[in-house]
């Protein structure tokens, strides 16, 4: 089983395939991302490399491949698949779609599909190309993911001057621009059955700035509070797009805005979540999507009996991802993770980096410290006890300094 990426977001895939019996070898740029300590075999190959990743393929002579929590990989994934005649849920032409920003964009507005207003830019552009746009205006690559390179920005200078870094993250010569929606997040997970949707959360998205950059995730909670009232229009509108899209079967993650124009999609991906929705998903639903991803790239049957049998109007539980920010320097002491799955209604928990480990200043998902998810029976109590996992929690840098950010503070604020 060869899994594209080696990063936290791929590890409890990395795991789980192990546990299952597969031979997994990690394909991943970072010599030391924390899946190949347990895989049976890494190579050192980006997972953007289609061709660099169809050699390690044919090399091991793998059974199967796939990917997690990430979206680029998608598409390598879709071609190594195709060109080896092995399963994969999508054909290189949809993979294309749901990883490629200027694509994706072209679909929206064939298909109705509510979006923000878009321009494309490339390095030489011109001021009458953003005609028609209202600032502030969001920029973003066409091709990369984890809120790399994407910036808010208010004039016209802000555009020249941070273009190049966005092109920095991407492949194209071109770049996304649109209008910067006034709105809150939600986002959507759900697995596709013969082009059957079946929506197994939709949870609010909370995200933090740090200007110029947006979109930070710190927490899913789930159920979202717009479920109810916005349940029949999303159940529609993610219908519409897996239709537009021509997505026959596999994991879907939707991320969309609503604001004081409604619902609006920001961009769509067919994959299980980054914000580890591979853990969050079967403890609320009972529905073990990770299991049915590897056992697809295998080349096994699936049991959709759980699929079938989910209702998300039914779920009554209350759950939250809270991710583990901290302020920029090195970690010079930290708890241990093992302490705070000890509080009542812990999930799952992991630490990203460890002592001696330089955390820098955020700008994306990469500075994520660490995660923890929690379930309770009440939004009340669930609040509580993520407030007591963060009083437990402790991160101090080498000075002896309190390193940790309190997330809860920030998002009543």
């Amino acid at each position: 089983m060869l899994i594209l990426g080696g990063s936290n977001s791929q590890l409890n895939a990395v795991l789980r395939a192990k546990e299952k019996g597969h031979t997994v070898i990690v394909a991943d740029y970072y010599e030391d991302a924390p899946g190949k300590e347990f895989s049976d075999y890494s190579v050192l190959t980006s997972t953007f490399d289609a061709q660099g990743c169809l050699a390690v393929a044919r090399k091991y002579k793998i059974d199967g491949i796939l990917t997690v929590g990430t979206d680029q990989p998608v598409l390598t994934c879709a071609k190594v698949a195709d060109e080896l005649e092995l399963p994969f849920f999508l054909n290189v032409e949809t993979a294309k779609a749901v990883t490629h920003k200027k694509v994706m964009k072209s679909i929206f507005a064939q298909n109705k599909i509510p979006s923000a207003q878009y321009r494309l830019l490339k390095e030489d552009f011109t001021e009458g190309e953003l005609s028609g746009l209202k600032f502030p205006l969001v920029i973003k690559p066409l091709d990369s993911q984890g809120q790399r390179g994407v910036y808010k920005v208010s004039s016209l200078q802000e555009i020249q001057s941070l273009l190049p870094s966005v092109l920095s993250y991407s492949r194209e010569n071109e770049i996304l621009v649109e209008e910067f929606y006034e709105s809150e997040e939600i986002t959507l997970s759900g697995w596709v059955r013969d082009s059957t949707v079946h929506i197994l959360t939709v949870t609010d998205r909370q995200t933090i700035s740090n200007y110029p950059h947006i979109g930070i995730c710190i927490a899913h909670n789930f159920p979202s509070k717009y479920l109810s009232a916005y349940f029949y229009e999303i159940k529609e509108l993610t219908e519409n797009i897996v239709q537009a899209f021509k997505i026959k079967n596999g994991p879907i993650y939707f991320q969309m805005l609503i604001g004081s124009d409604g619902i609006k999609v920001n961009e769509i991906a067919c994959r299980i979540g980054g914000a580890y929705e591979d853990e969050l998903i079967p403890a609320i639903t009972r529905v073990d999507i990770l299991d049915m991803v590897i056992n697809h790239a295998a080349g096994q049957e699936i049991d959709y009996s759980a699929l079938e049998e989910y209702d998300l109007k039914k779920n009554t539980n209350q759950a939250i991802v809270q991710m583990i920010f901290t302020k920029p320097g090195t970690i010079g002491t930290m708890t241990q993770m093992q302490k705070v799955l000890a509080l009542p209604g812990a999930i799952a928990g992991r630490l990203n980096y460890h002592e001696g480990s330089v955390i820098q200043e955020i700008q994306n998902a990469t500075q994520r410290v660490g995660y923890m998810i929690f379930q309770s029976n009440s939004s009340v109590n669930l609040r509580r006890r993520i407030a007591q996992a963060f009083e437990t929690m402790e991160i101090r840098d080498t000075q002896g300094k309190d390193m940790l950010i309190d997330l809860i503070d920030m998002e009543n604020n």
